[in-house]
Formats: C-alpha cells, structure tokens, sequence
C-alpha cells in the first residue's frame, strides 16, 4: 500500500509540494484548503496530468478532514505569507491561530502521522504545533534548514561557476535573520569554501543567504517563494517515506543540544521513517556558538510571545 501524504494548504507552496510528490510516485496526495473548490481544483488538474507526467499515485482536493484520516505525513503550509517589508515576527499572531486550528483538526483524525511545519514564522509555529498537538518531539520537524541550506549551495554555486551538486553547505540556527551559516562546514568537493573565497565574499553569501526569502518577496511584490520551499519539503518527505536516515537540517525541538534548551531550533538531524532518530553534533568555535545564541534568542523571543 502507498504512502499517504497530506497537505494542508492548497497555495504555492502547497500545490507545487503535491505536484512534486505525486510525479515521484511517493504518495497519495490529500490536498486541504478552507476555500471551497480550490483544493478539489487544483487536485483534479494534477490527477489529470497523470497519464502524460506517468505517475498512478492518486491526487484529492478537500475541505473536509476526514479525508485526512490514516496520513503518514501532513505538510502544513496553511497561513498568510510574507510581503514586502514584512518580518517573520510581523506574521506571529495571524498565522498562529491558523496553525492551532489545522494541528487539531489534524491529530484528530491522524494521530499516528509525522507533521512538518512549513508556516512562517518557522520555528515559533513548529513549536506551537508540538505544543498544540501532544505528539513526540520526533514526530513534529520544522522545515526551514533544508530551504536555508539549499539557497547557501546555489550562491556558492552561482559564484564560484560550478555544479551545485559539488557544493554542500552548513546553516544552523533559527529561519530568519540570525540564521548562522558555517563556511567552515560549507564545501565545495570536501574543500572548504573559506579555502576557495575571500573573507568578503563569503560574507555577502551569508548575508544574501540571511535575505533569501525576503529578497523573493521583494521581487514578487504580491506572493513569497514556492519553488525552493517545495523542493526542500520533497526532500524531508522523500527521506522519511523511503526511511533514508538521511542528515538534514531540520527545525526540532532541543533539550540541550547545541545550547539550545525548550525551543525549535534548525540544527543536523537524522531523518527517517519515524521522523527524527537524532541530532547530529558538531563543535564550533566560540564566535559561531555566539551567533548560534543570538539565533536561539531571538526565536525564544517569538515563543515567548505565542504564550503557550
């Protein structure tokens, strides 16, 4: 029997995420909205691109959670996303009601399923689902390392001239502005980049990687990422249903793990068909736990506010 994979909102992110998943043949794809018709829509269209796209996986389109029922993965994407000059705080209060709803709804009629967490802001509202839902903390994953990670590769990439399938990259820390890129942990070939590229360029790499997300909306003007996003939500689902224990960089909850304590924090973890097997420890030097404990401030921060 398939994999089934829910997905709680039927927007970019959401549509594109189910459109990949179904042409892999990974799952069956449940897609949930609350506006009436978009989600049955979009999931009818995606079916009808089976015969050319090749795939038997089935696509729904829903309003109704029942359909959620069974789920070995819900993705939810449901929320307001970014604008121009918005910050991923400014979205806190709107999208945290939304996050509490779908959470209920879901572990109501899918309790034994893996939630990944793709609402903004990130770690805060991964927190709030773990919260919200009762589940073990290995089973509720925040997705922002992977997006973070992937938009370091590509700058990399883009700026030395290579394949990006040469280059791997190290981001620690909270989805936002005080993320903490690592160019010590960051290769291209094994080779680290501090040994390719000067000192001031790999600072405006990890400052145009810090910006990636808000650089997207700005040029959008009317709508946030959803391309990088999805691929990176392929990823975790991908490693999860073909139980890969596969090292990602995830968002999970810390009870001490790189000075982290009672907070969602993008860090390494092993990845597999229960979800989070371990978090995966390096050392850093002194300056990058600094700027690690800046991150994990500022997204207490955010927690703290959600009063949970």
């Amino acid at each position: 029997m398939r994999r089934k994979v829910t997905i709680v909102g039927a927007g970019q992110v959401g549509a594109t995420v189910a459109h990949m998943i179904a042409e892999r043949g990974l799952a069956d794809v449940v897609l949930v909205d609350i506006i009436e018709g978009l989600p049955q829509g979009k999931g009818l269209d995606l079916q009808e691109a089976a015969p050319i796209l090749r795939f038997d996986t089935r696509v729904i389109g829903t309003n109704d959670y029942r359909d959620v029922a069974d789920s070995d993965i819900v993705v939810i994407t449901a929320g307001v996303p970014r604008k121009p000059g918005m910050s991923r705080s400014d979205l806190l209060e709107t999208n945290a009601a939304i996050v509490r709803d779908v959470v209920e709804k879901v572990v109501a009629v899918a309790p034994g399923a893996i939630l990944i967490v793709v609402t903004n802001p990130l770690d805060a509202m991964a927190y709030l689902a773990y919260r919200v839902s009762g589940l073990p903390k290995e089973r509720v994953i925040g997705m922002a390392g992977v997006l973070d990670s992937a938009r370091f590769r590509t700058f990399i990439a883009l700026e030395l001239g290579i394949s990006v399938e040469n280059v791997h990259a190290f981001v620690l820390g909270g989805h936002g502005d005080e993320m903490v890129p690592l160019p010590r942990y960051s290769t291209v070939a094994g080779v680290p980049i501090t040994h390719l590229l000067p000192r001031e360029r790999i600072e405006a790499l990890i400052e145009r990687t810090r910006r990636g997300g808000g650089e997207i909306v700005d040029l959008l003007k009317t709508g946030s990422a959803f391309y990088a996003p999805a691929a990176s939500i392929l990823e975790m689902v991908d490693a999860i249903v073909h139980d890969r224990h596969k090292i990602l960089p995830c968002s999970v909850y810390c009870e001490g793990e790189y000075g982290a304590h009672g907070v969602f924090l993008g860090v390494p973890v092993v990845l597999g068909a229960r979800g989070v097997e371990r978090v995966f420890q390096i050392e850093l030097l002194p300056e990058e736990q600094d700027a690690l404990q800046r991150s994990i401030q500022a997204v207490r921060e955010l927690v703290e506010a959600l009063q949970v």
